[in-house]
């Protein structure tokens, strides 16, 4: 009996560390917003590809965008400054990974590979899908004229395994969104993929640089919701961002935000807004 009963408690002692073990990791993997609160900062990765996202100033060389400017809405609302690190697309996720930043707002739209290795604000914050830049005399007129032609997207874009493997382009990664428009210009690709919204303007702000050139392909390229980043298992952060997401929606602030630097097409925004702004239902 004495042993029957020092094996239970044995195994109750086992059971009991065991959950505490589960409990620790889940207090650590939930931190994340507990450091924010306590250090007063938010940390936020940001890419400055180019506007209507993330860019820099001519004259002022401040960090300006659509992206920046969520990136101080969501630190207000959590009562806490804002602090921005700019990622590049070869290093966002390791700076995520590695605690340089809490959060990636960082022109990533969601995709299930993206989802496995990272979590993310359920409620986006806008919806993008990638344009081909190319020439207008370069005959390209669908994503299917790419087959076995060389196309430039940035590194880590999630426009690459559809342009390789649905239409057969080689696809040419590049560090960052301007170098790609570099080599767009060298000749070194027929087209080069990136957010609709950046294309766009591009071709509106700079009209003679980019004369020759035009969004050769009519529909965009696999459309996806932009959302917010965070690593894995941090429930609290990610639910404290996700209220914040959907009052920005809900009070037009998103929208305006959006418009005030210029973004293109606003119809997924307005859409949210009225989506969120809508009285829940008894």
């Amino acid at each position: 009996m004495a042993r029957t009963s020092s094996l239970k408690s044995c195994l109750g002692m086992l059971a009991l560390a065991s959950l505490g073990m589960v409990a620790s990791r889940t207090a650590q993997a939930d931190a994340t917003l507990d450091r924010i609160k306590g250090r007063q900062k938010f940390t936020v990765g940001i890419i400055l590809s180019g506007a209507p996202f993330g860019y820099i100033d001519p004259q002022s060389r401040a960090e300006k965008g659509f992206n920046i400017d969520l990136a101080k809405a969501l630190a207000e609302k959590l009562g806490v400054k804002v602090e921005l690190v700019t990622v590049t697309p070869p290093n966002r996720v390791q700076f995520l990974q590695q605690g340089k930043v809490d959060v990636l707002i960082a022109n990533m739209q969601f995709t299930e590979d993206r989802a496995k290795i990272m979590d993310h604000v359920q409620t986006p914050y806008d919806r993008a899908g990638g344009a081909a830049l190319g020439r207008k005399d370069s005959g390209i007129k669908d994503w299917a004229d790419l087959k076995g032609k060389p196309v430039c997207i940035s590194q880590g874009s999630n426009y690459a395994q559809p342009l390789a493997d649905t239409y057969g382009a080689e696809v040419k990664g590049i560090p960052s969104q301007p170098e790609s428009m570099l080599a767009l210009q060298g000749g070194n690709c027929v087209v080069a993929v990136h957010v609709a919204p950046t294309i766009k303007l591009l071709l509106a702000d700079r009209p003679n640089e980019w004369k020759d050139y035009a969004i050769v392909i009519p529909t965009e390229l696999e459309p996806a919701d932009s959302v917010i980043w965070l690593r894995k298992g941090e429930r609290d952060t990610g639910a404290a961002l996700d209220a914040a997401v959907r009052d920005l929606h809900a009070s037009g602030a998103m929208l305006e935000m959006a418009k005030a630097n210029r973004l293109v097409d606003p119809t997924f925004l307005e859409e949210a807004r009225r989506k969120y702004a809508a009285p829940a239902k008894p």
